[in-house]
């Protein structure tokens, strides 16, 4: 991976924490430019396409575009196209600029995988996020001892939080700073206190999974399960090998996976396991719904509360929640048109968890059970009131592919009513930003 110029990185973050696709930059400059200027720019195609050539480095924009970047993203030209400062003699930064310097003499390797770092997470918009660059992030991390297993445990503890709460690029961009942390510290650590980080690695790279899917990167999503599965091995703890796989399904059905594949990971699971749990039943019930197998998939709720009656639990990292049998219960009926057991399921979610994507898509359940049972546009009208009312950093792909369930559940006569269109285009500008 080649690293990006800074002023490169810089006018992707722009566009992509404003949401704006190349074609409205261009539009933007465009309209920004007056005069003469405007009247020798080139079409609006070709310009979009000198914007992705910038953004990817090839070459630095020339005069006029700087100052129209400049003035459509609302920053001072010198902010946009500023080098990094030089270090003085001394090897320090001026003041109120970053420190590139990296520890232990390793400069220039440190150095190189922090802009690589850098560039990554500016591209998932964390510069605007984090309230300060990453850069210093990275910096402050790696000037810190290393943490003990207890600090690691909390820290997985944050970013689960933070998974359940915060927009999904602001968690894949904190768990940049840490994994980064982690992979130095398992580079000098003794092979005994390697074997506990992998633990601790597989947890860290299930939530990145996770986030990462929420944003709809699936191919960096299912490379990251790969990773999270061999550190869960590596490190030879079964609940961590179960967690991690049970979690790799789960999210594998919004629009990751086929519903088939999924249950092919369950069964694998469940070798592991032994028998089911209640964290792959969850999982399965929810498959054999999209599937169209609503009897079976009532079976297998069935099945799960008589497991979690039985004292059965997930696991202890803190992945697994007693909601989420009430959001099973609440996809299968609704997708089965089954409208006073999916209600009481959605009280249920309502009363035990404050996670957004879990009160949204419940509302979405409400829909589709709607739809299924007939009001088609009455269903994708509740629809679309739940996707308007969240704010565009907290409309992942597990909330817009739970609006492609209610789309799929439309009769293939009624597809061609003009409120399944406007939803239909909802979802895709919302899937392409």
């Amino acid at each position: 991976m080649n690293d990006l110029p800074v002023w490169a990185v810089r006018l992707r973050h722009e566009r992509r924490s404003r949401k704006w696709s190349p074609k409205y930059v261009a539009r933007q400059l465009i309209d920004a430019a007056s005069g003469r200027i405007r009247a020798h720019m080139p079409t609006h195609e070709s310009l979009a396409r000198m914007v992705r050539t910038w953004e990817a480095g090839k070459h630095r924009p020339s005069e006029p575009y700087p100052q129209l970047l400049a003035q459509i993203f609302g920053v001072t030209e010198e902010e946009l196209f500023a080098d990094p400062p030089n270090a003085t003699d001394s090897g320090e930064a001026p003041e109120g600029t970053l420190s590139w310097k990296a520890p232990d003499g390793d400069n220039d390797m440190e150095r190189r995988r922090l802009l690589q770092i850098a560039a990554a997470s500016a591209g998932i918009g964390i510069l605007g996020v984090s309230g300060e660059p990453v850069r210093q992030l990275l910096d402050l991390s790696l000037s810190h001892d290393f943490r003990s297993g207890e600090e690691w445990e909390m820290s997985c503890d944050d970013h689960l939080h933070a998974l359940r709460t915060r927009p999904p690029a602001q968690v894949v961009a904190d768990l940049v700073i840490d994994l980064h942390l982690l992979r130095r510290q398992m580079e000098t650590s003794s092979p005994a206190e390697v074997t506990g980080l992998q633990r601790v690695l597989a947890a860290l790279s299930a939530v990145h999974g996770n986030a990462l899917t929420r944003m709809g990167d699936h191919g960096a999503a299912v490379r990251w399960w790969h990773t999270a599965r061999h550190a869960a091995d590596a490190s030879g703890d079964r609940e961590v090998r179960l967690l991690v796989r049970g979690e790799e399904a789960g999210t594998g059905l919004y629009g990751q996976r086929t519903p088939e594949t999924v249950l092919r990971l369950v069964r694998n699971a469940e070798r592991i396991a032994g028998g089911p749990s209640v964290d792959l039943l969850t999982t399965q019930a929810k498959a054999l719904s999209m599937l169209g197998k609503h009897e079976e998939a009532r079976e297998t709720l069935n099945a799960l509360v008589d497991l979690a009656a039985k004292g059965a639990t997930g696991d202890s990292i803190g992945f697994w929640k007693e909601n989420q049998i009430y959001f099973a219960e609440s996809w299968v009926h609704a997708s089965a048109g089954d409208e006073d057991k999916a209600a009481t399921a959605r009280e249920n979610v309502l009363r035990l968890t404050g996670d957004y994507q879990y009160g949204a898509n419940i509302m979405l359940h409400e829909a589709l059970c709607t739809v299924v049972r007939g009001g088609i546009d009455e269903g994708v009208r509740r629809a679309a009131t739940v996707i308007d009312a969240l704010s565009p950093a907290y409309r992942s792909r597990y909330i817009l592919e739970t609006g492609q369930m209610l789309l799929r559940a439309v009769p293939h006569d009624q597809q061609n009513r003009p409120t399944i269109g406007e939803f239909r285009e909802v979802l895709a500008i919302e899937a392409a930003t």
